[in-house]
């Protein structure tokens, strides 16, 4: 059977969860298809998540983020030269490529994961509008319920194109993963996974972690890179909290530094459904998280309690009840029942199969 021309396109492909996922399916996928990746901002660090065996190219177009109109005219000149069999597009960034082919037809799934800064609290009316637009005629899939509501209530977007397709991970392979090592000190450990950026908002981590040590001794691991770190490394340092924080940096191996860890933190101001949550879940780790998006379903219901506002107060309380309560590991343990139960891999690859394979 010929292999079916995907062409992808990511505002980054850098690391972060979209693209993880993407990795993941293109190597289930396999020789079925060969690909084309457009990385808008010409990042392309998440390559190397893909099985060297993949046929797999980068191709260039060179747009300008100020030139709307003329971008769709390139983006159709594009789309018409390569006469891919899909078009697959992820988020707001790449918005732009969905208005195109609506005068291309090209066969279009967009993938919608959830929102940058400018618009964690609110949806924008007129990204609403564009959306509502852009891709009526697409098949859109969510990861989360949260943003399938947002898709049907805000954006208006009709239900028989949108596809509900919660994230799912190689739970084997999160199951008592050898331990990354930690740099010595006192106390248990405190750590997350996330790209250093904005909206993950992980000063306010350094800032609950903080008044934790005022109260008992721990220690917090931060894996991951991104254009925050500086910023985060010099709050470290104004809040004396060098010697107990450690920056680890972006990590292939996330299930070792998870083995490493007592509990798991995610201070984010918006998430839809994190795959570092549902990984330190497969785990076993009791989380301490904001209740953004569809976390509190992702978790078991032991560890509602610690689901916190958006607050520095708040976590530092749920950070400090998860290391001093002597129920935590049985958390931990109806987190990893509650990932088997509900966010397998293969169920993820079975749905998704259903809309990137057929040729019709």
């Amino acid at each position: 059977m010929k292999a079916r021309h995907v062409l992808s396109v990511f505002s980054t492909f850098a690391v972060g969860g979209p693209q993880i996922r993407f990795c993941a399916l293109a190597n289930h996928f396999g020789p079925a298809l060969r690909h084309s990746i457009i990385a808008m901002d010409g990042q392309l660090a998440a390559q190397k998540n893909l099985d060297p065996a993949l046929n797999v190219r980068f191709p260039n177009l060179t747009l300008n983020r100020q030139d709307t109109l003329g971008n769709i005219s390139r983006i159709i000149t594009f789309l018409r030269a390569q006469r891919p069999d899909l078009l697959l597009t992820s988020n707001w960034g790449t918005i732009d490529w969905a208005l195109a082919r609506n005068i291309t037809r090209t066969r279009h799934v967009h993938m919608e994961d959830g929102f940058g800064p400018e618009e964690r609290s609110t949806q924008l009316p007129r990204r609403v509008l564009t959306r509502r637009l852009a891709l009526r005629g697409s098949q859109v899939i969510v990861p989360s319920l949260t943003l399938k509501n947002i898709a049907e209530n805000v954006w208006k977007l009709p239900k028989s194109r949108l596809t509900y397709i919660p994230n799912g991970i190689n739970l084997a392979r999160f199951h008592h993963a050898a331990s990354a090592k930690v740099p010595p000190g006192e106390g248990l450990v405190i750590g997350t996974i996330a790209a250093l950026r904005p909206e993950k908002n992980l000063a306010r981590l350094l800032r609950a972690f903080h008044q934790l040590r005022s109260q008992i001794p721990a220690r917090l691991v931060i894996v991951g890179d991104g254009p925050e770190r500086p910023a985060l490394e010099s709050l470290r340092a104004e809040l004396n909290l060098t010697q107990y924080c450690h920056f680890a940096g972006h990590s292939s191996a996330p299930e070792s530094w998870l083995a490493a860890f007592d509990v798991f933190a995610l201070s984010s101001d918006t998430e839809q459904m994190p795959l570092s949550v549902l990984e330190a879940a497969a785990a076993s780790l009791p989380i301490a998280a904001t209740d953004v998006g569809d976390i509190r379903a992702m978790l078991a219901p032991e560890n509602a309690l610690y689901l916190t506002p958006k607050d520095d107060v708040a976590l530092a309380d749920a950070l400090r009840s998860l290391l001093t309560a002597p129920g935590a590991s049985a958390i931990g343990a109806a987190n990893r029942a509650k990932a088997e139960r509900d966010f397998s891999e293969d169920t993820m690859f079975r749905a998704y199969a259903n809309l990137i394979l057929p040729v019709s």
